[in-house]
């Protein structure tokens, strides 16, 4: 019975904080500013590597962001 209480009171707490407009978990790498600036190298042709060392965030984080993108697949 207590953990069934501690269990309604944890998702009552995260529904409040949704209705007011928050989220939990660890915030995104990439903004969109950054994603822009990533998809306008891409464009130019710079490799994938060369833009995530720029933009100071990982390889695997930038394929993520880009993944609806035509050009990320065939980079």
């Amino acid at each position: 019975m207590e953990r069934d209480l501690i269990s309604e009171r944890t998702l009552d707490g995260l529904a409040a904080a949704a209705a007011h407009g928050r989220k939990g978990g660890r915030p995104s790498a990439i903004t969109d500013d950054v994603l822009a600036a990533a998809r306008a190298c891409l464009a130019r042709g710079e490799s994938v590597t060369a833009i995530a060392t720029a933009l100071q965030v990982g390889r695997s984080t930038l394929y993520r962001a880009l993944e609806g993108d035509d050009r990320s697949s065939s980079a």
